[in-house]
């Protein structure tokens, strides 16, 4: 099967960082209506997956309205669509805006079964300026569910749980602990004890990087507006993953300013 992954769009006002424009804010828009031509054009995956953070926060009103000017383009896919929600998209919205823009029903962390594979969505939690949870009740539910979830699974959420070096990244080289999740290694060993986990995918870092931990790789997703010049006028990342599985490997090519491809191969 095919499947595309998107992150960071942060749809709202201008981003900038330290007095620099960081994040092309203003054309989140476009390039999400591109994505979407590209997906139903040429690419054709069965489905797409958001790793969150659609919007730049700024006020409910504007949050709900932009939230909504981004799903009303991707309900033009002709896939099936996962949604994953981050930081920025639970500052002023609640669990139940999501559920309404997303057409589902129940907590955010959930699972669902789509071509041949088991998808486990968690809800990463960021405490503003402060850190990065997993919450309890997600491990607790996560450890049971694997014991009986069908194998293969891929693990899907915004904040990375990988312990990737930040030296360089222009946003956490300075705050690691609002970019990793706090509880990462107990998270790691219980994906490493069901043995049917095979990637796990996140956003939020706004760079490509790529881990391997236990065996398991740990795909973090370049954000779609990410400003990859230094300041203005800037150039858009333009980030979106293409992925293909069959029973010998999966292999992801990351398209975008800045291209790369990932090739894992299965445990036979």
């Amino acid at each position: 099967m095919r499947f595309a992954l998107i992150s960071d769009v942060h749809f709202g006002p201008l981003a900038y960082h330290e007095g620099k424009l960081r994040k092309m804010t203003h054309q989140a828009a476009a390039l999400t209506r591109r994505f979407v031509d590209r997906m139903n054009g040429i690419e054709q995956p069965d489905l797409v997956i958001n790793l969150g953070d659609v919007i730049e926060d700024k006020s409910r009103d504007e949050d709900l309205e932009n939230y909504g000017r981004f799903v009303e383009v991707m309900r033009e896919l002709e896939a099936e669509v996962i949604h994953v929600a981050g930081n920025h998209d639970t500052i002023n919205l609640t669990e139940n805006d999501l559920n309404a823009f997303w057409k589902t029903r129940g907590p955010l962390f959930y699972a669902r079964d789509f071509g041949g594979i088991h998808w486990v969505i968690l809800r990463t939690v960021e405490i503003k300026d402060t850190a990065v949870h997993l919450p309890e009740e997600q491990l607790v539910w996560l450890e049971g569910h694997l014991a009986s979830a069908p194998s293969p699974t891929i693990v899907l959420m915004h904040h990375p749980a990988s312990d990737m070096v930040l030296e360089g990244n222009r946003w956490f080289e300075s705050a690691p602990h609002i970019c990793r999740i706090a509880e990462r290694k107990r998270l790691r060993g219980i994906l490493e004890a069901s043995g049917k986990v095979m990637a796990v995918f996140n956003g939020h870092v706004h760079w490509n990087h790529f881990d391997v931990i236990s065996s398991i790789p740990y795909v973090t997703m370049q954000s779609l507006t990410e400003n990859v010049d230094d300041d203005a006028p800037g150039r858009p990342a333009s980030a979106y993953a293409v992925c293909d599985i069959d029973e010998r490997r999966l292999v992801i090519h990351v398209h975008g300013a800045e291209p790369v491809r990932y090739q894992i191969e299965r445990k036979n």
